[in-house]
């Protein structure tokens, strides 16, 4: 019998991950990694700024849950002042749109616009910090949706993040005594725990929905590609929005929120203002994350970004943070941890990306 091979030395192993580092680093132009630094900090730094600003309108006297829901999507311009240049400077032409993904994009925009609604009472009703912790059951919900829709795969690990972070939203909702701002009723907090998991649930239909889309209808995903789809979806959605907006009074009330809203009308068309930018830079940041490295740093920096949006949210709003939410943030970061184990093969190859 041969003898086993000697086991490595904790030096080795790190010697061996940052010659990694090194070879990954230099396979890429300076340029590429400039570009993935900026749109990392386009999910780490807008995404929870938008969540503090939508948090924000409701703890300074805004109280149209249609308002903040319509802040969402209606930065979707953003989108196309990115795309649209992109084809005079690639010289391709947009994806031809038939009557299947015209009407996928329809049905993708109308969840997208509850998807906000759901949110925007979660706010309306929840810290900032609770409210983003308990988004992150988003990922359970597109695992499982993944799995019986797409057919993606179900390993140990991911099993493992769903029960993790099941675990820890159980946390939270036994500790709610302690997590909740005094002006808000126990009927109201339930009613944002509720509509929170809800949406949650929804967003993870919609991310399944949309990878389906690329499998069945597009066939092919790039840059250009994920664009179109996030500014057709954003497009509707904002249409959809604006008609709920539009019945509930909500353009005209925006002026009565703005006279009595706490610091005042400059104040409070900020907090629209920069909600609507923050929400739409992070879709941006987002979506370049996938494109220029791969769907599992999106979900490492998604994971980050909830410690971030709840640390943020404790010295800048005064969140309640009690013992239990700080054993849930770190549970729910495990949870993250195991899902993105479980993500990555290394033996299981992308398809090479393009532009357009």
């Amino acid at each position: 019998m041969g003898e086993a091979p000697p086991s490595k030395s904790l030096w080795q192993y790190i010697s061996a991950y940052w010659t990694m580092l090194c070879e990954m680093y230099y396979n890429k132009p300076s340029s590429h990694w400039i570009l993935l630094f900026l749109s990392s900090m386009g999910m780490l730094v807008p995404f929870p700024a938008s969540s503090l600003l939508s948090r924000l309108y409701f703890a300074n006297g805004g109280k149209s849950k249609w308002i903040i829901s319509w802040v969402s999507v209606a930065g979707w311009p953003m989108i196309a002042i990115v795309l649209i240049p992109s084809y005079f400077f690639l010289k391709v032409f947009p994806t031809p749109l038939d009557l299947k993904l015209t009407l996928s994009y329809v049905v993708l925009g109308f969840l997208s616009a509850a998807d906000n609604l759901m949110y925007a009472y979660a706010y309306a009703y929840l810290p900032a910090s609770t409210a983003a912790l308990l988004a992150s059951t988003s990922l359970v919900f597109s695992a499982l949706f993944g799995y019986v829709l797409v057919k993606n795969t179900m390993n140990l690990s991911i099993i493992n993040s769903i029960v993790i972070i099941t675990a820890a939203m159980t946390i939270i909702a036994l500790d709610s005594s302690s997590d909740r701002y005094g002006y808000i009723t126990d009927h109201q907090y339930i009613i944002g725990f509720v509509w929170d998991i809800l949406g949650s649930a929804l967003h993870g239909l919609i991310f399944a929905l949309s990878e389906l889309i690329f499998v069945k209808l597009l066939g092919k995903r790039s840059f250009l590609v994920v664009l179109e789809q996030q500014l057709m979806v954003s497009l509707f959605a904002f249409i959809f929005t604006t008609i709920g907006l539009v019945m509930s009074n909500g353009f005209h009330g925006m002026k009565s929120e703005a006279s009595t809203f706490k610091g005042g009308e400059n104040a409070y068309y900020s907090v629209i203002i920069w909600g609507i930018i923050t929400f739409q830079l992070g879709v941006l940041g987002a979506t370049a994350v996938v494109f220029l490295s791969s769907t599992v740093l999106a979900g490492v920096l998604n994971a980050v970004r909830v410690p971030i949006t709840s640390i943020a949210a404790v010295i800048l709003l005064h969140d309640p943070m009690s013992g239990f939410k700080i054993l849930s943030l770190i549970i729910t970061f495990w949870g993250f941890g195991s899902y993105i184990y479980g993500s990555y093969s290394p033996a299981k190859k992308e398809a090479p990306r393009t532009i357009s």
